[in-house]
């Protein structure tokens, strides 16, 4: 049998045992478990419109954290970046969304959202913003209010490396609009 020690004189040890102890019969609720331990949401498939793939990834993405690119338009400082889209996050909240931002250059910020099902819906929000240029959600790009007209025209998701190298041959020897690093050297 063990012999009784006085409280006072317990180590660390000894409280490292005891803790134990206490959280060995501990049942953790699933909203304490860490997002990867978690069993996944069932999907309801009735709920699923096969015309929108957007429909698919709203519902797997349900409860998940998520992560989406903006970019804004003009050339914005970073101090200016930093206050616009902490207008976008500010209203966000006034709207019951919960969601982080960092930003990551002097005009991308990454909107980190808790809950991914509504990523949709804040992608909505954020192209219809005057400074907006695009909104970068699971691949795929959006173009914004802000972005301009050239930009619109673009392909809307990125291409795959097959696309690419099929590209490279037929065009090798003209310049692809597509690539900015061409088009800022011809200004020059």
């Amino acid at each position: 049998p063990a012999k009784k020690k006085d409280i006072r004189d317990y180590n660390d040890a000894d409280m490292a045992r005891l803790l134990e102890q206490w959280e060995k019969d501990d049942d953790i609720e699933e909203g304490d478990l860490p997002e990867h331990k978690r069993p996944p949401a069932p999907i309801d498939f009735s709920k699923i419109d096969p015309g929108k793939p957007e429909s698919i990834l709203k519902l797997t993405k349900k409860g998940k954290t998520l992560m989406m690119f903006v970019t804004v338009s003009g050339n914005p400082t970073e101090k200016e970046t930093e206050e616009i889209t902490s207008l976008w996050q500010g209203s966000l909240f006034n709207a019951n969304y919960d969601v982080q931002r960092f930003i990551v250059g002097s005009n991308r910020a990454i909107f980190m959202l808790r809950d991914g099902g509504y990523a949709w819906e804040i992608k909505d929000f954020l192209i219809n913003q005057e400074r907006c240029a695009d909104v970068t959600l699971e691949g795929q790009v959006y173009p914004g209010k802000g972005a301009e007209d050239s930009d619109k025209v673009k392909n809307k998701t990125k291409p795959e490396k097959a696309k690419k190298k099929k590209d490279a041959d037929k065009k090798s020897n003209s310049i692809k609009e597509d690539n900015r690093a061409t088009k800022q050297r011809e200004d020059l």
